[in-house]
This record gives C-alpha cells, sequence and structure tokens, in this order.
C-alpha cells in the first residue's frame, strides 16, 4: 500500500470477515490485539484485499500489553505477503531508548510494508497547534501520520480538517478522524480534505472506535462527496 490515494479499510479482529468486505474496502486492518490467535490467522488468510496489521497497545485504546510480546508479533505479521502496511504509535517510537520499538518498524519496511504512525487523543484535549505537531512528529517516522481526536464540539472537526488540509497540500500523507458522535461526519469528509486513511466495521456491532460508520455506508457516503457533478 502506497497511500497515494485514499485507502478505505474494513476493520475486524476476525480475518473470516475478509469476503464480505470486498466490495466495499480497498484493505484490512487487522486488529491483532482483538484476535485470539492473530499470527494463526495470517498463515491461514488466503483473501484478497492487503492487510494493514494494528496490534494496539493498551495505553492507546487497545487490548495488547506492553510488553516484548506485543511487537514480536507485529514483527512476524510483517512476514506475511499479505501485510502491505503496519501501525505504530507515535508515542512508543518517540519514547523508545533501548531501539526496539524502531527495529519493528524497520523489520515492516524492510519486508515491503509501508508504516502508519498513529496518535489517538482520547480527552479532547488537543487544539491545532498540537494537531499540527503530532501530526508533523508521526510523519517524521512514518510514511502516513494518522491522528484521531476526541471531538468535544464542531470547531473541533473544523480545525482537524483544516489541519488535514494544510498538510495534504504540503504533500504530506496524513490519516485523521474525530472520534465520537460529534466527530462522526469527519470519516466521511476528511478524505475530501486529503485524509489518506479511512476505517470502518463490517459489523457496526463490531466498531473497534468511537463513531465509526458502518463499512458500506462509509463507501457509500464517501464515494458521492468524490463525485463531482457535471453541471451546478
Amino acid at each position: 500500500m502506497d497511500f497515494d490515494s485514499f485507502v478505505l479499510c474494513a476493520s475486524t479482529a476476525d480475518l473470516g470477515e475478509e469476503p464480505a468486505a470486498r466490495e466495499h474496502a480497498d484493505a484490512v486492518e487487522f486488529r491483532m490485539d482483538l484476535a485470539a490467535d492473530p499470527l494463526a490467522a495470517l498463515d491461514a488468510y488466503d483473501g484478497e484485499l492487503p492487510i494493514l496489521a494494528t496490534n494496539r497497545v493498551a495505553w492507546e485504546g487497545g487490548e495488547a500489553a506492553d510488553d516484548p510480546a506485543r511487537l514480536e508479533a507485529l514483527t512476524a505479521a510483517a512476514e506475511h505477503d499479505a501485510v502491505e502496511a503496519v501501525d505504530l504509535e507515535l508515542a512508543a517510537l518517540a519514547d523508545d531508548p533501548d531501539g526496539v520499538v524502531a527495529d519493528a518498524a524497520a523489520h515492516a519496511r524492510d519486508h515491503g510494508a509501508a508504516l502508519v504512525v498513529s496518535a489517538h487523543d482520547f480527552e479532547g484535549t488537543f487544539d491545532a497547534e498540537e494537531m499540527a505537531e503530532t501530526l508533523e512528529a508521526a510523519g517524521e517516522y512514518g510514511d502516513v501520520a494518522k491522528l484521531a481526536i476526541a471531538a468535544e464540539e464542531p470547531l473541533d472537526v473544523l480545525e482537524l480538517l483544516a489541519v488535514t488540509r494544510e498538510f495534504a497540500a504540503a504533500g504530506e500523507r496524513v490519516a485523521t478522524m474525530a472520534m465520537g458522535e460529534v466527530g462522526s461526519h469527519s470519516r466521511v469528509v476528511a478524505p475530501t480534505y486529503g485524509s489518506r486513511i479511512g476505517y470502518a466495521p463490517v459489523d457496526p456491532a463490531d466498531a473497534t472506535a468511537p463513531g465509526q460508520l458502518p463499512l458500506s455506508r462509509l463507501r457509500e457516503l464517501v464515494a458521492a462527496l468524490s463525485t463531482k457533478p457535471e453541471t451546478y
């Protein structure tokens, strides 16, 4: 995955859902931290969609323990041909005195996987300046800088979209979204402002983040916004 254009990921902990995602998704975000035996699932995977592997640590909203096994599993995942991108947290890369997180990132790249470097603000504390600083820092490590914020009011979404547009206009690959009810529409409109990745569950009951829309609905809405009318 080069993320030169928008990529819609079907987020799931069950790779068996891949056939149901093919019609609408460009890739699968495999939530390894939510899967019972993720490496066995990858060994058995014979789907058509490429995989973005995420093994989200607990302090960043996931369920993986913050121990060497988490990175070892992600490193092993990157060795699968179907895994074309991996996600690593900005905070883990920035606080890496032993270089183990950087080694995991390098290993993924050595196996042809792109690197998505992510940051999540679940408390709604980021202002526009902090959003920009976070995306800039993530972009220094990764091929795509991902930022998800918790929107408390519509202005939060507007600021996020403005920052997204600023980075996209400068040629930076970013993926942005606002979590929660107030920000759910950002998942539809952010690609218009240059966001390169969207996330949605195949089954709405299996949403992996607040405010996610169903996969088929998100694809429909994003496509509608990207279609330019012939007359005005």
